[in-house]
């Protein structure tokens, strides 16, 4: 099944959004855990985040990473260096391990944009022995991520046409309270339980905040690749107002928040 993630490339995907998951990366494994000796499997691996930070973290004996994106793939295997890391393509809805081969299944920032966000719970609780965990992260679309919430209410003050791709933008799947652990207890978890993660993201300057959504990657970035010269001009100049928010052009730094859950397969 098919990302509803909307990628060009490993660059642009890691100035957009693999910036995040860096940061976010090391509370999620302080929360999902990981153990000496430990098979994890690390599903949407994106450029690394997860899988490196994994590494450096813990003496697991192998990661196994796989995504939907060759090229964010590729990337990653060109950084595993001596690291026990494998990379491959693969779909998260069917996931290309037999049963029960891993001790934990990990997922950072992905289950909101697969396809069918419960069938790929249903795979990372297939391929985890008994006593395994299952832990999953995705963002709080609606109220946890300012820095969007500034583009899309100001985007749709002007463009009006804007208001469906903003409601898609704000309530993705599995993105609201209680979501995950229902995720998880559907596929057959016990002890299913949440969290929320707090990262804050630091930008130079409204270019920095700006750049990324021109490389059109995400959503965001495809909405504005699509909109007539005039219209983008206008966007470009209110959002650069509401960053500015009558400063001069400078850092700013922004919450975001992702919920978190985890949940035990049973014996």
């Amino acid at each position: 099944m098919a990302s509803t993630f909307i990628a060009h490339g490993a660059a642009g995907y890691d100035h957009y959004m693999g910036r995040w998951s860096r940061r976010l990366a090391p509370l999620f494994l302080d929360f999902a855990g990981a153990a000496a000796g430990e098979r994890v499997v690390d599903v949407g691996c994106g450029t690394g985040s997860l899988s490196l930070a994994l590494v450096e973290r813990s003496a697991v004996t192998a990661v196994e990473a796989i995504d939907f994106e060759a090229d964010f793939v590729a990337a990653l295997q060109a950084r595993i260096g001596t690291h026990p890391i494998t990379a491959r393509q693969g779909d998260a809805c069917s996931l290309p391990f037999a049963d029960a081969s891993f001790d934990r299944a990990l997922s950072l920032l992905v289950l909101h944009f697969v396809s069918d966000a419960q069938q790929a719970a249903h795979e990372m609780r297939r391929v985890v022995r008994p006593g395994g965990i299952v832990a999953v992260s995705v963002w709080d679309t609606y109220g946890g991520m300012p820095s969007q919430r500034i583009f899309w209410d100001t985007v749709t003050a002007i463009e009006p046409s804007a208001d469906g791709r903003r409601a898609a933008a704000m309530f993705r799947p599995a993105t609201q309270p209680g979501d995950l652990p229902a995720l998880l207890s559907r596929a057959g978890l016990t002890d299913a339980r949440e969290t929320l993660l707090t990262i804050r993201m630091e930008f130079a300057d409204f270019e920095d905040y700006w750049q990324p959504l021109l490389t059109a990657q995400g959503n965001l970035g495809q909405f504005v690749e699509g909109l007539a010269a005039p219209i983008r001009a206008r966007v470009t100049e209110a959002v650069r107002a509401a960053y500015l928010s009558g400063r001069p052009d400078g850092p700013r730094s922004f919450a975001s928040v992702a919920w978190a859950a985890r949940g035990v397969v049973p014996g």
